[in-house]
């Protein structure tokens, strides 16, 4: 087969392995930087330019599907000669594809072992990032270690993530055929007492079962990572010892557009405690500024562009009390967008990605967090904020928003209402003593929902649950 690849981004470099150069006519993108160029020496087009070759099908590497769906569409593609890296399995895979799978620590021999024991978990995670929904499960996988369950770790890419497990004695594997095949193609997972999948990215692993192993399923995926699902391929799951999980109200809402009769049982992450019971910084630590901290990386998704434009209707005399840290990844569009147009606004302060000292630092400093997310299912720097004493603005489209008593712990705006922000961000610095006390009143938040104490008291109570324990 022909094909032609849309996206050239973060998914690209994750897929590409796949495609060899000889069946790919080009890359599709949309930026005018890219066009003309080259990348892995294959030529990059406009797909109003690509589309003219004679290929077989067009590949969307990105989350970003309904847009470019709907851009392919416009320009005259036929629908069955689009699809997403979720459609990979039944496009190109078969068993001479795949590729070596790769074991760290002892994961080999205990693979190999045809004794595994009734308390042996398998964790599936859709990278090795530090970050988001990986870093959730490696502090499942502590608290299962800890409590005498044999525990293996594996993804579907390679990342940092890797070396901290190995330091806690947790063997992982790197098995990136975990990318387009079933669970009936991985050969090497039989035998454990339970697997546990991370995201919605293994829903087509799921989709065709080896054997009856009791399977969570934990989701943490807004509406947005969605965009790429087959209902037919959900459809097919063999649900029978499958417990679904959310880490709240937003992934919850995603699966059931799809699936409405679906059970699905509440288990939030939990969230390491750095701080202890006395408030140590933060809300009640006096600086000349009132600052403000928002966290995540710079993209339309997460909203900073919201927030800046919430800043500008302030007054300069409200904002001559105030400094906006923006700490994230800020080599995107979005951030080289907005870091030109806050050059003349020295309130807003764009730090780029920081260490996790660093960022503990600076919540120790500040007095609130603000979330503008567009989506975000139940962002972890909100219960950070919470377990520093630090009230937080949310979105109503993030899922920690369901937690938050108006005016009580902290404050919810309607998304994308820069306006609405606005007001709240005033208000906040207008009355900054009471925003200070209210950060006792956010810390409950943490301890009755996002301590690992409680995580910890949810997850083994799942866990016995699903093996009989």
């Amino acid at each position: 087969m022909k094909f032609l690849l849309f996206g050239t981004g973060d998914y690209y470099n994750r897929y590409k392995k796949w495609f060899s150069k000889e069946s790919v006519l080009a890359l599709l993108d949309n930026s005018s930087q890219k066009r003309h160029t080259k990348i892995d020496g294959i030529q990059v087009l406009p797909p109003e330019e690509g589309i003219n070759l004679q290929y077989d099908a067009i590949v969307i590497l990105s989350f970003y599907v309904k847009e470019m769906r709907q851009q392919l569409f416009l320009l005259g593609v036929e629908e069955d000669k689009i699809f997403h890296f979720y459609d990979l399995h039944r496009l190109i895979y078969d068993a001479e594809c795949r590729k070596p799978v790769v074991y760290y620590g002892n994961a080999d021999s205990f693979i190999l072992s045809a004794h595994r024991g009734s308390r042996a978990v398998l964790l599936l995670s859709q990278d090795l990032e530090i970050g988001g929904p990986a870093l959730a499960l490696f502090h499942m996988a502590q608290i299962l270690k800890k409590k005498g369950y044999c525990v293996i770790f594996a993804s579907m890419i390679d990342g940092p993530l890797r070396e901290k497990l190995l330091s806690e004695d947790i063997p992982v594997v790197v098995d990136v055929n975990l990318q387009i095949e079933t669970m009936a193609d991985a050969d090497w997972i039989k035998g454990f007492a339970l697997i546990i999948c991370n995201t919605i990215n293994y829903h087509v692993f799921l989709s065709e079962r080896a054997d009856k192993t009791p399977i969570i399923w934990w989701l943490h995926d807004s509406e947005f990572f969605y965009h790429g699902v087959r209902k037919d391929v959900l459809a097919l799951i063999d649900r029978e010892g499958v417990t679904v999980c959310s880490v709240g109200p937003v992934p919850e809402a995603s699966m059931h557009s799809f699936l409405p009769e679906l059970p699905i049982r509440r288990l939030l992450y939990g969230v390491s405690d750095t701080v202890g019971n006395e408030n140590d910084g933060g809300c009640g630590t006096y600086y000349d500024k009132i600052i403000f901290v928002t966290i995540g990386y710079i993209e339309n998704r997460k909203g900073q562009d919201v927030l800046v434009e919430a800043v500008q209707m302030l007054s300069e005399e409200v904002r001559d009390k105030v400094q906006f840290y923006f700490v994230g990844q800020d080599s995107s569009l979005l951030a080289q967008k907005l870091i030109k147009q806050t050059e003349a606004i020295p309130e807003i302060i764009i730090t780029g990605t920081l260490g996790r000292y660093e960022v503990d630092s600076l919540l120790k400093k500040a007095d609130i967090l603000i979330c503008p997310s567009r989506e975000d299912p139940m962002p972890t720097v909100c219960a950070e904020a919470m377990m520093h004493f630090l009230p937080c603005i949310v979105s109503n489209a993030t899922g920690i928003a369901d937690y938050i008593q108006e005016g009580v712990n902290g404050f919810v705006f309607k998304s994308e209402d820069s306006k609405e922000l606005s007001k709240k961000i005033e208000w906040c610095i207008c009355h900054i003593q009471d925003v200070r006390q209210m950060g006792k009143e956010a810390r409950k938040i943490y301890d009755m929902y996002f301590s690992v104490d409680v995580f910890e008291r949810e997850l083994l109570q799942l866990v016995g649950d699903c093996i009989g324990e």
